[in-house]
């Protein structure tokens, strides 16, 4: 190699490629023949070396081309070959053998062609000069090595390439490595030179390429081989400027087998022709031949040829041929098809039997999308797409390693359940893109019917397939992701069947690999397919549907959650859709926060971005008015905490705050609201002159309402204990009537979650101790004093921590909750109390003097009274 020049005079080629070892004829003619020759015989010594570089043009535009061919007498050196040759060189020192080379003084390249020049050559040797007469000159070329252009240098009428090599010359190259392909296209090869013996072609012919086929390395073979036999000017430019001899030698394979199929044909049609078949028989054996032939030749697109429709069933034929159809279904396939080819095309039920093998044609059998695991991607692409939702990403995690581990894994039944617009819908299409899987959505609300699942019997006017058969059909695939969105919304019918019975099938892991849809009438495995539903509300969902699920649990979006959705994601998109920059609107993360306590109350984020997008367009309709006005410079990008009731109006949510003023009766507790928010919840309790009743006022549900009657029942059983009762068979209520009320009483409340904080405000009630306004609680309490845990821990931490709490009290077996869930940053502000019994609650909460803030205990309380 190194021996090589690196400056080459241009040898530019039209519509040929010349490979390394490959032998080519030029004729030329003019006085750039008579130099070449000149110099052939005076430097014979140097035809062992290259000095040339064979270039391929690029094809010229039409217009262009017709135009060349106008013109073609002017320039007499395009031969019947069409190859031009240009050499010229102006007596330059060559850097090996420093001998001056004479300059041909006709050939210039022309300007036009320097732009069509490629990149890629081949450099060459002259082999041989032969005169003709008549002034024309044969000139014998072999390609050496190949080579890429690094730039092309003008040098007086010299045209000259500087090149860089970019493989050894071909006969150096080793193959040890490639065995099997190195076996596999010998094979062909001897193959090809056999079906030419069978073709009778000449002797000589036939001895010279067996005699290359034993002698020579497969990489030079493959080199001259394509110039052999029938290939594109593309395919050789592919050859010439690929330097990776696995991937020629596997091409190369490709196109032998091409060029045999179309032998193979050429022989059957000629023997077809030969024999004795009547016309029509021998008319549509040359058709199928034609057709076959113009298929390997990339001739035939789209099901047509020549603009003529292939035969409807000759093309059903064989797209079911291509399905790779199970033997079941093949079986089927076949019936129909000699049951359709005995009916008329006008006949109705030609058209339903043409359907149905459409259908099978059409559905993806064995095909399968090829999934590329990798996890640290999968892990940045759930991260990216959503905030939050750990738990989530944690499952999907684990079955992407094991899949990635094990290689093959029976798709779980995922089930998301969680209040709208938490991200449900989104985190499936996440979850496809993270698995390089097809997505296909099918949406469930208010589905009444099963056959909408499993489809319709053929015997049925406008019968079609169910939804999952249609949505493998859309996909193209066997193994895609299908998200039943809103399975829990399922009408459930008795008069048009059960469509959530008719899921029980094709989400059972154990039996969906024999999915039978009533249209279809055939066994088909849905064991590939990744299903992930999506649900509001378990109650609605039938137990042994949910029993085939594995349900995973999504909280609403905390505000401090919603805050970093809203800084990264909803305000960037909104300025970007106004079409505003970055940064002509400005928002502040506490006007953010703002606009989610006070304007949105919601499990997810869609009335945060419409909120949000109606700031943005407030300051477009500023920016719009400044413009008109050509004041710009009095805008100001900043929306503050004061600018918010201009474009919002009054807040739609006000936020509890903590009291400050400590009374008897009056305790703080923690609720959760259902759609991802928690609050601090006041109780109030009053006695007054009665009969012992109890009122409940406050919007309350079924509940809560029990909880107040268990805590009420409590206080009674254990009045003397706690002091307030003279004796123990003493009604601590008898003459008196009790109100618990709950402020706010426009919003619903209900839920266990609220008994702790009766019981505190009936013992203060009927103490007069007190409990301090920055003390929250939380719990449900049972009849023996016990603490029950409750739901919602993190969401009712976050809003005491923004309320001013500083102390809850939480059941005990709460605590895994605020270690696995609470921020740190609130963990260190509240101090955390965990109560197993009612009794732990109430020596934590009530305060004997609000001056020295003693703690009630047993001792304490008994002392005081």
């Amino acid at each position: 190699m190194s021996q090589l020049p690196e400056t080459l005079i241009v040898v530019p080629l039209e519509n040929k490629v010349l490979l390394p070892s490959v032998v080519l004829k030029i004729t030329m003619r003019g006085r750039e023949a008579s130099a070449l020759t000149r110099r052939h015989f005076r430097n014979s010594d140097q035809r062992k070396s290259a000095h040339l570089v064979c270039i391929p043009l690029k094809p010229l535009p039409v217009s262009e081309e017709n135009a060349k061919d106008n013109n073609n007498t002017k320039n007499a050196t395009l031969t019947e070959e069409k190859a031009v040759v240009v050499h010229s060189n102006d007596r330059r020192k060559n850097n090996n053998n420093n001998e001056s080379h004479e300059e041909l003084e006709s050939g210039l390249v022309k300007k036009e062609e320097k732009e069509r020049l490629h990149e890629y050559g081949c450099a060459a040797r002259i082999l041989r000069v032969q005169r003709s007469g008549l002034g024309v000159v044969s000139v014998f070329i072999e390609g050496v090595a190949r080579i890429q252009v690094d730039r092309i240098v003008q040098e007086g009428s010299s045209v000259l390439a500087k090149v860089k090599y970019i493989e050894r010359p071909t006969k150096e190259i080793k193959v040890d490595h490639l065995k099997d392909e190195t076996i596999a296209f010998k094979a062909l090869c001897r193959e090809f030179l056999s079906k030419m013996k069978e073709l009778q072609m000449p002797d000589s012919l036939i001895e010279q390429l067996g005699k290359l086929i034993d002698s020579v390395s497969p990489v030079v073979l493959a080199d001259m081989l394509v110039s052999v036999i029938e290939t594109s000017f593309d395919e050789k430019l592919w050859m010439l400027s690929n330097t990776d001899v696995k991937e020629r030698l596997t091409k190369m394979s490709e196109w032998m087998t091409r060029q045999l199929h179309v032998l193979k044909i050429s022989e059957q049609i000629h023997s077809s022709i030969e024999g004795k078949l009547n016309k029509r028989q021998r008319e549509f054996y040359l058709r199928q031949q034609l057709e076959a032939i113009k298929r390997e030749l990339g001739e035939i697109e789209g099901g047509s040829m020549n603009g003529k429709e292939e035969d409807d069933m000759g093309q059903l034929t064989r797209r079911l041929t291509e399905a790779n159809l199970p033997s079941e279904a093949a079986k089927v396939a076949e019936r129909e098809l000699k049951r359709i080819k005995k009916l008329q095309p006008s006949s109705s039920e030609w058209s339903v039997i043409r359907n149905y093998l459409e259908l099978m044609a059409e559905l993806p059998w064995s095909k399968k999308t090829e999934e590329s695991i990798d996890i640290q991607r999968a892990k940045q692409q759930l991260e990216n797409d959503h905030f939050g939702l750990d738990h989530v990403k944690k499952r999907i995690i684990e079955y992407l390693s094991v899949v990635k581990i094990k290689g093959d894994l029976k798709a779980p039944i995922i089930c998301l359940v969680g209040p709208p617009g938490v991200g449900k819908t989104s985190l499936g299409r996440s979850v496809a893109t993270a698995l390089s899987r097809e997505f296909h959505r099918i949406s469930l609300g208010g589905v009444r019917d099963e056959a909408d699942m499993r489809g319709h019997r053929r015997t049925y006017v406008g019968a079609m397939p169910g939804l999952v058969i249609q949505g493998l059909r859309k996909v193209g695939v066997n193994n895609p992701l299908f998200l039943l969105d809103e399975v829990d919304k399922l009408v459930h019918s008795t008069y048009y069947g059960d469509p959530a019975a008719a899921l029980l099938e094709v989400l059972d892991p154990e039996q969906n690999n024999s999915f039978s849809d009533h249209y279809l009438n055939l066994p088909f495995d849905l064991s590939n397919v990744l299903f992930i539903a999506t649900a509001n509300s378990l109650e609605t969902i039938p137990e042994p549907l949910l029993d085939r699920m594995e349900i995973i649990q999504l909280n609403g979006y905390t505000f401090e959650e919603k805050l970093h959705i809203s800084r990264s994601h909803l305000l960037p998109k909104q300025i970007k859709a106004h079409g505003l920059e970055p940064d002509q609107v400005i928002i502040s993360d506490h006007v953010l926060l703002k606009i989610a306590e006070n304007y949105t109350r919601e499990s997810g984020v869609r009335s945060l971005e419409r909120t949000i997008a109606a700031v943005v367009r407030s300051k477009c309709v500023e920016l719009a008015d400044f413009q008109e006005k050509n004041q710009m410079h009095q805008y100001v990008p900043e929306v503050k905490l004061a600018d918010l009731e201009d474009i919002l109006g009054i807040p739609t949510f006000v936020k509890e705050v903590a009291e400050r003023d400590p009374y008897p009766g009056v305790v703080t507790g923690l609720a959760y609201s259902g759609s991802g928010n928690g609050g601090i919840l006041f109780v109030e309790s009053t006695k007054m002159p009665g009969k012992g009743e109890l009122q409940l006022t406050g919007s309350l549900g079924d509940v809560i309402k029990e909880s107040a009657q268990i805590a009420l029942t409590w206080v009674k059983a254990h009045a003397y204990v706690l002091k307030i009762a003279p004796t123990i068979d003493t009604n601590v209520v008898e003459k008196q009537d009790v109100h618990i009320h709950f402020p706010s009483g426009s919003i619903k409340k209900d839920g266990p979650s609220a008994g702790v904080t009766l019981v505190t405000s009936l013992v203060s009630l009927f103490s007069g101790y007190t409990v301090k306004p920055t003390t929250a609680m939380t719990g449900e309490i049972s009849l023996r004093g016990s603490v029950l845990p409750v739901g919602g821990i993190k969401e009712k931490v976050i809003s005491a921590h923004r309320a001013g709490i500083n102390k809850i009290i939480l059941p005990y077996r709460n605590r895994k909750d605020v270690e696995a869930d609470v921020p740190e940053s609130v963990k260190q502000d509240i101090q955390f109390v965990y109560a197993k019994t009612i009794w732990d609650v109430l020596e934590e909460a009530l305060v004997i003097n609000k001056d020295t803030s003693e703690k009630w205990t047993g001792r304490a309380f008994e002392s005081h009274l």
